[in-house]
């Protein structure tokens, strides 16, 4: 039987049906403001089996408008709707709003609107947050915090708060994150940009976008210019604004991994740089400037760097007693270094302005990290050794732009000095740092270098950090049928940095302490010595006892030839990664054993040797055991060329460590001969 074509009205029909469905799937899923039964059924099992909350909708939007002081408010709006599924997300129900402040300007928040919403008999039960929950905390003179907690609120719980944001200050236009702590459904941002403010847009992440498109429209704007004492006057004019819009569907949690340097690297959002006014009547003005214009700037700025173009007469005498005795530029630098690394206290790591002058951080003998390596370069340029303030962000605080000058990006300063063409990085701000040694926060990759005359870009990287390690063991049977030896290890620089810092704060019988929680059974660690400690220049050298002792009339004996030194489990715990390998340096790790059977027993089982290599020249593992009369001699190797790696690489590293935390978990298993 022939089929009966369809009609055109079916057809309409069908298309109008597929046009709302897709229109539908368009918009954001939720009304705010209204909470039905059916709301309370939401879930997240897609993303994450186990959530603890779900962000259903997130939702916001920032335009222009022409305000009474005859230029432009920034206004954010802000929605969104999150369900509590488990007591440890109750904290999600504690919102806080950073407001920006600059002389009398302000940023201001208006129309707070929250409420939670709990389904009780099958109703749904509104609690409105009063105005008096609303706290204001002032973090400095530039910042303070709106902070208010949501009322009623439980396991199953629905809350929702919206707010909007005026801000006088353009540059601030605000970012938006599509991923946070708790997985979400629905993310979506939307920015009215007039053509006449120009932005530069950074994207971040690694989430596709669902939605990302742009409309052109024109819009009148209304600016009102006070007249004083005579009338204001009205100014409108027209230009095209461009409308983005992002939407993110089911974004999962943010979820921490190790060997990050900065989660926030990778967090899906987008944020924004104002560069240039470009007005309709020709106007125009660059805002973002370039490193040339910046350096030279904050070379002048009172907060910076202007302390570094004064005579400095004060440093003469203090100069002159410091660098006694040294003859070369490069031992007056090494003496001015220690001089402040051992004398001056740091209350801050994390600074790219000061709020003091060099003079007062010298006679307070305390500042930040920027106020100390500022002091430290003023007191070296002062002697005519080249030097210059270098701005970077630490590892925590993420990577810097490095197409665009963003001064909000950087939050830490060291010194760049170059001494008969050899070029020292310098940090004074740590007391455990030796001369030309950064601590591991700094190695971040992109830097600058600040100067009037040639302000650069220099690249501080953990792939060219090398750690070598250094262990060897000797073990000699006793007269009482154990083994007893002395192990001598030079760790790499940075585990030395870590010693030094945890020795301070605990001291050798704690260190101890560590060292025999290592070993198991039958062997215990004494007679601890550790060289070098106080001089943070010289490599440290670690030396303690080993001995073995069988249990009486054990027929066998368990040795693990790593002797606590053996890698215990895979750091690469996840089975799959989407962020970068970001390791703080790349490794050269040997341990060296050479052991005597004790007397009465022979060997029953042996390791096997083995060496596998790591995406061909990149790195290895060696594992080598031999028995050489009544003799063993072990050797273990890792080594790996870089610190950094991509996730398509994670499956293999995984994979790597893997087989080296089993290998090295493997023991030379004794017999005790039969009489």
């Amino acid at each position: 039987m022939a089929k009966t074509p369809p009609s055109r009205l079916a057809v309409a029909a069908s298309l109008l049906i597929l046009a709302q469905a897709a229109f539908a799937q368009d918009k954001i899923p939720v009304k705010f403001g209204k909470v039905t039964p059916q709301d309370f059924a939401v879930t997240a099992n897609a993303l994450d089996s186990a959530p603890a909350a779900i962000c259903v909708a997130d939702f916001g939007t920032s335009s222009f408008e022409g305000n009474t002081q005859g230029w432009f408010t920034l206004i954010f709006r802000h929605s969104c709707r999150m369900k509590i599924l488990k007591k440890e997300a109750l904290e999600a129900a504690t919102i806080e709003i950073p407001l920006y402040i600059s002389g009398r300007d302000a940023e201001k928040l208006e129309n707070l609107r929250a409420a939670t919403y709990n389904l009780e008999d099958g109703k749904v039960v509104e609690t409105k947050m009063d105005d008096k929950s609303v706290f204001t905390t002032q973090l400095d003179k530039n910042h303070t915090i709106k902070k208010f907690s949501l009322p009623g609120v439980k396991e199953g719980s629905i809350i929702e708060y919206s707010y909007t944001q005026t801000s006088p200050f353009l540059f601030n236009l605000q970012p938006w994150a599509f991923q946070r702590e708790f997985p979400c459904l629905w993310s979506e941002y939307q920015v009215d940009m007039p053509n006449f403010f120009q932005y530069v847009t950074l994207g971040h992440g690694f989430v596709p976008f669902t939605i990302n498109t742009t409309d052109t429209r024109n819009v009148t704007f209304r600016l009102t210019i006070p007249g004083g004492a005579e009338r204001s006057e009205q100014n409108n004019f027209d230009d095209n604004v461009v409308t983005h819009r992002w939407v993110i569907k089911n974004v999962p949690a943010l979820k921490p991994e190790p060997f990050t340097t900065s989660i926030s690297n990778y967090v899906a959002r987008v944020e924004f740089q104002l560069s240039r006014y470009s007005f309709p009547n020709g106007y125009t003005k660059n805002i973002m400037g370039n490193w040339s214009s910046v350096s030279e700037e904050l070379m002048k700025a009172d907060d910076f760097g202007a302390d570094l173009d004064r005579n400095n007469g004060w440093m003469d005498e203090e100069l002159a007693g410091i660098t006694k005795g040294a003859t070369t530029q490069l031992e007056k630098a090494r003496k001015i270094y220690n001089f402040i690394r051992d004398n001056f206290n740091c209350t801050a790591h994390n600074r790219l302005y000061t709020d003091n002058s060099i003079r007062t951080v010298y006679k307070n003998k305390a500042g930040s990290e920027a106020e100390i390596n500022l002091l430290l370069t003023a007191m070296l340029d002062h002697i005519k050794i080249k030097a210059d303030p270098v701005i970077l962000s630490t590892r925590a605080n993420g990577f810097p732009n490095e197409l665009y000058p963003l001064l909000s990006r950087f939050n830490y300063v060291i010194s760049q000095v170059m001494i008969d063409s050899s070029l020292y990085h310098l940090d004074a701000s740590e007391p455990w740092l030796g001369f030309g040694k950064l601590p591991g926060r700094c190695y971040n990759g992109y830097a600058r270098v600040l100067n009037k005359e040639n302000p650069s870009a220099v690249s501080l990287d953990a792939d060219n950090l090398m750690e070598n390690k250094m262990t060897l063991l000797i073990l000699n049977k006793d007269d009482k049928g154990g083994l007893t030896g002395r192990l001598q290890t030079t760790p790499g620089y940075e585990e030395a940095c870590a010693i030094r810092q945890q020795m301070k704060k605990s001291g050798m019988d704690e260190f101890l302490k560590g060292l025999q929680a290592a070993h198991q059974g039958e062997t215990s660690v004494s007679n601890l010595e550790i060289d070098s400690l106080q001089r943070p220049d010289d490599p440290l050298a670690i030396s303690y006892d080993i001995s073995i002792t069988p249990e009486k009339d054990a027929d066998i004996l368990y040795i693990n030839p790593m002797m606590g030194n053996e890698l215990k489990e895979n750091p690469f715990k996840a089975a799959e990664r989407k962020y970068p390998v970001e390791m703080s340096h790349a490794m050269d790790e040997t341990f060296t054993l050479t052991m005597e059977i004790p007397d009465g027993y022979l060997i029953d089982e042996l390791p096997k040797s083995a060496k596998v290599s790591y995406n061909e020249d990149e790195g290895f593992f060696e594992y080598l055991i031999v028995k050489s009369g009544d003799n063993i001699q072990f050797r273990s190797r890792v080594k790996l060329a870089k610190a950094n790696y991509k996730p398509e690489d994670y499956a293999s590293l995984r994979e790597f460590f893997g087989y080296i935390v089993k290998k090295e978990s493997e023991q030379i298993v004794l017999k005790k001969k039969k009489a």
